[in-house]
């Protein structure tokens, strides 16, 4: 169909100024880019998203170098339909003013508890009184005696029972082995017997060495990794189209959907198994104090009594109760996994630390220990003396923070100490993953794996502010299981070193971070294992 002229003139304005306005962006955006190489395109209507998703697979480097940039604060545009920009800091005073100084003013938000809806009115998702509740609940069990013994028990149960057997048959076969999958199914079993009083069994000499049509069921325990990459997603992709996703069943979202209802599963039968068992004991008024011994105090059971009566959001005991248990165990099983899978690998790729830990460990054991056929060589009072595995630990966690993204929205409009205006519910995501990365907070020497920084010249260990030391969170909502953290890794990682010897598989593939909202390996951790000499 032929133009005619008189119309043609008419779209010759709308072309040119449409015209004009791609040079423009196109102009800018090469300005920008030369700059700032590393910014994300603000696309018209879709924002910064399309650079988001097409970093996903190095997410963490990729925000680390924008900020780099930036100076440590970055305003991420939105796509046209998501409302306002969402704020990208690893400034340690925005980190202390958000999460210590103006605390308030910095709940989870909505959009947290969306993307987290598993964990429910736990104490990750919560805000408020019933945050407090769960807090003070959880420190006081956390710091009782009782608690502290039983975690004792379990962890040198554990090594002794299950991990060193299990290593000792694969240097004696020399043969190679995923460390950070024997590593997680290893905080699953000692996480499931402290929060929940249950032994899944899932690391076993036969779990790792089956026989011929044996099988072992870690639906539950593999869950944990399908819904920590489902929440990694939701961060990034627009929340219309994961909902969407979720409500047709389909992609990742399907699989979170079975993934959580495998979870759901496993803490209700807890529930109903410790429920049982109750009922076979004698009432009692103190349940802590007089019900479980020094040598059974899974927190299941205390959290059962202590939240009867309880009012919550839902009005659901049973919910808070689940709840509770399931953000334990997220913590719990995956925050010190992670960890010490970095660990090793950082002890792996520099020897010369290993060895100073190995050092360290014998001036320090019990040498009046001399059963050969006695796995447990020292006691947690000599590991508690470990200066320096404290100082490999502490910067293992530094560079691979195990949660690397912190999550806030603020709740009334206010300006940050580096200057960003902040909006109502305006969304604020903290890397703690770049915070150590910073030469700006660290020295020139950040990307370096010094355990010595963490030590004074007294030789004893030095403290570095939580705001600057993110691995545990820092003001308020610090993680409440710290002290059980390095209590546990500390065990593991001077029974195994003191041992063994940890190298590298030949030709294992590049060790970076999977996609998870948990800093897990992507390619997990090949390693061979060799029995130290005596």
């Amino acid at each position: 169909m032929a133009i005619s002229l008189e119309a043609l003139n008419s779209y010759l304005p709308m072309f040119f100024v449409a015209t004009f306005c791609s040079l423009l962006f196109i102009y800018l955006h090469l300005k920008n880019t030369k700059k700032h190489p590393s910014y994300p395109t603000n696309w018209p209507f879709l924002g910064m998203m399309p650079g988001l998703i097409s970093n996903a697979h190095r997410m963490h480097e990729y925000v680390t170098e924008v900020l780099r940039e930036s100076g440590g604060t970055f305003v991420l545009k939105k796509h046209s339909f998501s409302g306002s920009d969402d704020i990208i800091t690893c400034d340690p005073d925005n980190i202390q003013y958000i999460l210590s100084r103006n605390f308030q003013n910095y709940p989870k938000g909505p959009k947290f508890n969306q993307i987290f809806e598993l964990l429910g009115e736990g104490i990750f998702n919560s805000d408020a009184d019933l945050w407090e509740l769960q807090r003070k609940t959880t420190m006081f069990l956390m710091n009782h005696s009782k608690f502290r013994a039983f975690l004792e028990r379990i962890s040198w149960g554990e090594v002794e029972e299950r991990l060193i057997p299990v290593l000792d048959r694969v240097a004696d076969e020399s043969k190679e082995i995923d460390l950070a999958d024997l590593l997680q199914k290893f905080t699953y079993d000692t996480s499931c017997k402290l929060i929940l009083g249950y032994d899944p069994h899932c690391l076993s000499i036969d779990s790792v060495y089956p026989k011929a049509g044996e099988a072992f069921d870690v639906k539950a325990e593999r869950a944990f990794d399908i819904t920590e990459t489902g929440a990694f997603y939701r961060h990034i992709l627009p929340i219309s189209y994961w909902k969407l996703s979720r409500w047709l069943h389909i992609g990742l979202e399907k699989k979170m959907k079975i993934a959580s209802d495998e979870l759901n599963s496993l803490v209700a039968h807890c529930i109903a198994l410790k429920r049982e068992e109750l009922s076979k004991r004698s009432a009692s008024d103190d349940l802590v104090s007089e019900t479980q011994s020094g040598d059974d105090f899974d927190l299941l059971t205390n959290f059962m009594h202590v939240y009867k009566g309880v009012s919550t959001p839902s009005g659901n005991f049973e919910k808070l109760l689940k709840d509770t248990v399931m953000n334990l165990l997220f913590a719990a099983r995956d925050t010190t996994s992670a960890t010490l899978s970095w660990f090793f690998w950082l002890i792996a790729t520099h020897p010369s630390v290993g060895l100073k830990i190995r050092e360290e460990i014998k001036r320090n054991m019990d040498l009046t220990n001399t059963e050969e056929d006695n796995i447990k060589l020292f006691d947690t009072t000599t590991i508690g003396n470990l200066v320096y595995l404290h100082g490999a630990l502490c910067e293992a966690m530094r560079l691979f923070p195990a949660v690397p993204l912190n999550h806030k929205a603020s709740f009334q409009p206010d300006v940050l100490p580096s200057g960003h205006s902040i909006g109502k519910n305006t969304r604020i995501l903290i890397s703690f993953y770049s915070v150590g990365r910073m030469e700006s907070v660290w020295g020139e020497d950040c990307l370096e794996f010094k355990p010595e920084r963490w030590i004074s010249e007294r030789g004893k260990t030095k403290h570095v502010p939580s705001y600057k030391f993110v691995a545990f969170n820092s003001g308020p909502r610090t993680c409440l299981g710290k002290e059980m953290s390095f209590v546990q890794t500390k065990i593991i990682a001077a029974s195994i070193i003191y041992r063994y010897q940890i190298n590298m598989a030949e030709g294992h593939p590049p060790v970076y971070p999977r996609k998870s909202v948990v800093l897990q390996m992507k390619h997990g951790l090949k390693v061979k294992v060799k029995k130290s000499p005596a």
